[in-house]
């Protein structure tokens, strides 16, 4: 069964909630305090995170921010679906751009939260790789980066970036997460470092592929290594 870790302040809704999920053949792990969530999730990450934004001890929000900025990989990748009584379009777009998978306003149907949380499972699902020619070849011992078949001349943050983003192919990082990935939560870097480097990576990959833009920019949420079927990541 998979293990869902529902935060939610209101019980009525939390029943709501987990009824919805269990006969549905999931296991929900209901806590009412952020302080208590943020405890669960660094022992055990579940399958997937519901969080209420208005918490009586802080707000979801930030705990999605905290989430994608994690350098723990089962974190910073966990697919997190919002709920608040909030229908607000800045709402909204907010928690998307804080890291947020999906968006369910208050007051939802259960049939409609079941389906959305489906749905997010099967996109955060492993995909299996192709037997096929790489695109990039990854060596982690020597901190190499292979592209069609050439060394690739990387800074150590460069190197940094790349490696995070070929972890996750298909998937959106925030900056946040990409930043404690490669320069770690306590760096005193600027706010733009993070753009400043996936430029100069994307020149370097443009030099090898000038017809491929392997690295997709997602406006206000971050950025993605989309690779065509046949070029999965290899090591």
């Amino acid at each position: 069964m998979m293990r869902i870790l529902l935060l939610e302040d209101d019980p009525a809704i939390a029943r709501t909630v987990a009824f919805a999920l269990e006969r549905e053949a999931f296991s929900v792990e209901h806590v009412l305090l952020m302080g208590h969530a943020q405890r669960r999730l660094a022992d055990e990450p579940p399958a997937l995170a519901i969080l209420d934004v208005g918490l009586p001890d802080g707000n979801g929000l930030e705990l999605c921010r905290s989430l994608r900025a994690s350098s723990t990989a089962a974190l910073a990748q966990l697919p997190i679906l919002l709920l608040t009584a909030r229908d607000e379009e800045m709402d909204r777009v907010l928690g998307l751009e804080l890291g947020a998978d999906d968006y369910l306003a208050k007051p939802f149907s259960p049939r409609e939260l079941v389906a959305r949380v489906r749905a997010l499972l099967r996109r955060a699902a492993p995909r299996p790789v192709p037997a096929a020619p790489s695109l990039f070849t990854l060596d982690e011992a020597g901190q190499r980066v292979h592209y069609a078949g050439r060394a690739l001349g990387l800074t150590r943050l460069e190197y940094g970036l790349l490696r995070a983003l070929l972890a996750a192919p298909g998937r959106i990082l925030s900056r946040e997460a990409l930043f404690a990935a490669v320069w770690g939560p306590h760096s005193e870097a600027i706010d733009r470092t993070v753009d400043t480097h996936v430029k100069t990576l994307r020149a370097k990959l443009r030099e090898l592929q000038p017809g491929l833009e392997p690295i997709v920019t997602h406006r206000g949420m971050g950025y993605e290594l989309v690779l065509p079927a046949s070029a999965q990541p290899g090591r």
